[in-house]
């Protein structure tokens, strides 16, 4: 089972680091990728990419440190919210293709949320 969270927790945080650091510090890349980017402040974008690459960094540094590793199921769980959010904000807009991937990864944040807690 902790082989298996171990991958779950890899491949969810590689997808947020890759989510995060296109809306944190490759904007242009990030509006040419997803349309909702140009409707919503840039400040937001930025503040949601940087909240993503340091739930990235939650997912793994704390377990795999031992340095309060409750932290870990934490981040995953907030990363969790804000997917649910981004997903939400997607119904609103109609934009039903894209609440696949978020669904992926509410999934995996919960996998590791409850796996580590």
């Amino acid at each position: 089972m902790n082989i298996a969270l171990w991958i779950v927790q890899g491949i969810a945080a590689a997808g947020f680091v890759y989510s995060g650091w296109l809306k944190a510090f490759r904007y242009g890349q990030a509006k040419k990728s997803w349309g909702w980017v140009s409707d919503v402040p840039k400040a937001l974008v930025v503040f949601i990419g940087v909240a993503e690459l340091l739930g990235a960094g939650g997912l793994i540094l704390p377990y795999s440190l031992n340095i309060v590793p409750v932290l870990t199921p934490v981040a995953a769980a907030a990363l969790a919210v804000t997917v649910l959010g981004g997903a939400l904000f997607h119904i609103k807009r109609k934009e039903y293709r894209e609440i696949g991937v978020n669904i992926i990864f509410i999934v995996l944040a919960l996998i590791v949320a409850v796996g580590r807690f």
